[in-house]
């Protein structure tokens, strides 16, 4: 693995410690937009994914419109998350009969296995490219992809489309696992030069500061988070009772003085998906 690449085509030193920390799942719900809001305005934040199917999608995308100068992404969904909160397809749900179950949503977390066995891959496609497409349309002008839930380690077919479909809209494209990275580096093209933080894979207990360790320990090359912020609210504690607070602590973390001294303490370079997308575009 080529650690020095993403620096290189950046057109950053190779010592230089670079840092994108995005906000996924924007437009799940108010409280995770009312903590987007607030964390890009005035905290670490530097980007974000928008759901599309999900019901505060619409809110999200007006605050985009509102403020262009956002660098945002979009979180490709085919997975829902609780049994009380769901979602489902943009595309007509005739049209993708593999992508939802019988009460017309999207399969929840622990269907998951079942549903990558027996997915058709052409009606998958057909919904990535309408939350694309529908993204567009609302005049908006997304800087990535990414993904929400799915795991794909053992399907380099539904990678295979995400990076063909990246590279046909002008998008930049997370990537996840070093077999991928690898791949994707071997096109020449800027990634993270890590497999990224997922927030939800970081123990609650004393979760600030183990985020804390991870910046002083940050590595040169380019590193990405994907945190989860959100609002303790009545709206967030009702979706999701189980979840340990997991989302206000991200929000705290993005909010704190300390994170904020600690990167500049230590050099580190915030960036958006912006830098990577000029490189993307030009392949």
């Amino acid at each position: 693995m080529d650690k020095g690449q993403a620096n290189r085509l950046l057109g950053y030193p190779a010592d230089a410690r670079l840092l994108i920390i995005n906000a996924d799942d924007f437009g799940m719900c108010h409280a995770v937009n009312e903590a987007v809001f607030r964390a890009i305005g005035k905290g670490l934040l530097r980007s974000t994914t928008l759901m599309v199917p999900c019901p505060w999608s619409l809110h999200a995308m007006h605050f985009l419109a509102d403020h262009p100068e956002i660098p945002f992404g979009i979180h490709l969904t085919v997975i829902s998350d609780w049994v009380d909160y769901r979602w489902g397809p943009v595309t007509a749900r005739e049209k993708v009969p593999s992508l939802i179950n019988q009460a017309g949503y999207f399969y929840n977390f622990e269907h998951m296995p079942g549903f990558l066995a027996r997915v058709n891959l052409g009606e998958l496609e057909l919904e990535f490219r309408t939350q694309i497409e529908a993204v567009l349309a609302a005049d908006l002008r997304p800087t990535h992809l990414d993904w929400h839930a799915l795991r794909i380690s053992g399907r380099a077919d539904i990678f295979d489309l995400m990076i063909r479909l990246a590279k046909g809209y002008g998008l930049a494209l997370r990537v996840m696992g070093r077999s991928t990275i690898e791949i994707v580096q071997s096109q020449d093209l800027p990634t993270n030069d890590y497999d990224f933080l997922d927030s939800y894979l970081v123990d609650s207990v004393d979760k600030s500061a183990r985020y804390v360790q991870l910046l002083r320990e940050l590595p040169a090359g380019l590193t990405e988070w994907a945190l989860h912020p959100a609002l303790d609210t009545p709206e967030l504690l009702a979706i999701e009772p189980e979840g340990n607070h997991i989302r206000q602590t991200d929000f705290d973390f993005l909010m704190s003085e300390e994170a904020k001294n600690i990167v500049k303490e230590e050099g580190i370079i915030l960036l958006d998906y912006r830098a990577l997308q000029e490189v993307w575009k030009g392949k």
